[in-house]
């Protein structure tokens, strides 16, 4: 069952350095125990990282991309060799002048293949290798051109600065809702500018509304309801590096459970949907499903859903994000697959990655 997007869009090159979806979230909602076997969409790694965190029995990374899984890959050398500190510089959280040194001491762990991708990459890891992938790019290029054009370098700075909400929604009402910040925005968020520099065309196929209707309606959201002084991924996005704020995994308060427990990581270049036509049914506790299902067709994904829940275990759970198509689990699943609405809704209102418009948490039953 060959994945739907696999056929559509390029999968060689870096199309995540890093993972845009809150880990916070994804762990409450997951609730992983010692004795779970966990499904996880790689991506660039953060996430996927972050389930190992809770010292699980199994992790297995899936992803269409070879590229992908080189730069999770590249962090599990990193977190086995470097301490938190270089690894924070070796991404490109932090400063740094030694990247190349810190390669040479990761490139040991890692297989020849990946070896060969990165050294053939001197560049990005120079550059701080969490920050080349087309989406960072992307991301980059309208905080440090677009939005300087936008908001005074004294403004984006007291963005940053903390507040709680009433004052937040002042400042973004009286200080950074111009007219110039919506018009340039809409353009910049566009489906077909944001299909090209930032994502893929193909990615919108199933999107019906408008792209960057939502974006802009999600980011006030962002800058208002949620606090931008601890928010890693709002800062990233204006700074081009992380500021005062760190997403979960690069946290130095879980980066030794990270390394302890990275033995019960796996990872394999498949689509879901061939792998589970290998895996053994009552097999998975918990899935961490990105936003996979944006790409499918409605029909493609009730039979995926049908199939991980198969391979699922009773009381198994399954997280996903939509961000643009609606996607819950159908009336028809209903005996198999309960939705958690509550816990989804409450989680999704605290999603620092907040262009989202749903957090979907479902438990098998």
């Amino acid at each position: 069952m060959t994945s739907e997007i696999s056929t559509k869009a390029d999968f060689s090159m870096i199309r995540y350095a890093q993972c845009w979806e809150d880990a916070d979230i994804l762990l409450a909602a997951l609730a992983i125990e010692p004795q779970h076997v966990c499904l996880s969409i790689a991506s660039a790694g953060d996430n996927t990282l972050a389930l190992v965190s809770k010292g699980p029995q199994r992790v297995i990374a899936l992803d269409l991309s070879p590229a992908q899984l080189a730069c999770l890959a590249l962090r599990v050398a990193a977190y086995r060799t470097l301490e938190h500190a270089e690894l924070l510089s070796f991404i490109g959280a932090r400063p740094a002048q030694r990247r190349a040194d810190f390669y040479r001491r990761c490139r040991p762990l890692l297989s020849a293949d990946v070896q060969h991708f990165w050294d053939a990459n001197s560049a990005g890891i120079e550059q701080g290798f969490g920050t080349i992938g087309k989406f960072e790019r992307y991301l980059k290029l309208f905080g440090t051109r677009i939005l300087p054009f936008l908001q005074t370098s004294r403004t984006r700075a007291a963005l940053l600065q903390p507040r709680s909400i009433p004052e937040r929604q002042q400042f973004y009402t009286q200080v950074w809702d111009s007219w110039r910040w919506r018009a340039l925005f809409k353009l910049f968020f566009s489906r077909w500018i944001m299909g090209r520099l930032g994502r893929d065309p193909e990615f919108f196929t199933y999107v019906e509304s408008s792209v960057a209707d939502h974006i802009l309606t999600r980011t006030k959201y962002g800058l208002t309801a949620l606090d931008p002084s601890e928010n890693p991924y709002l800062q990233w996005i204006l700074l081009g590096h992380h500021g005062t704020a760190l997403p979960y995994a690069l946290r130095i308060e879980n980066f030794d459970a990270i390394r302890t427990h990275l033995d019960c990581l796996e990872w394999r270049c498949q689509s879901v949907e061939d792998y589970l036509l290998e895996c053994a049914p009552n097999t998975i506790d918990r899935y961490n499903l990105s936003d996979i299902f944006e790409y499918m067709a409605p029909q493609r994904y009730q039979t995926v859903l049908e199939k991980l829940v198969r391979a699922g275990r009773k009381g198994g759970r399954l997280a996903y994000w939509n961000m643009l198509a609606p996607r819950h689990r159908p009336a028809s699943m209903a005996a198999q697959l309960r939705s958690l609405n509550d816990l989804a809704q409450r989680l999704h209102a605290q999603d620092k990655a907040f262009f989202y418009s749903a957090f979907v948490v479902e438990e098998i039953v």
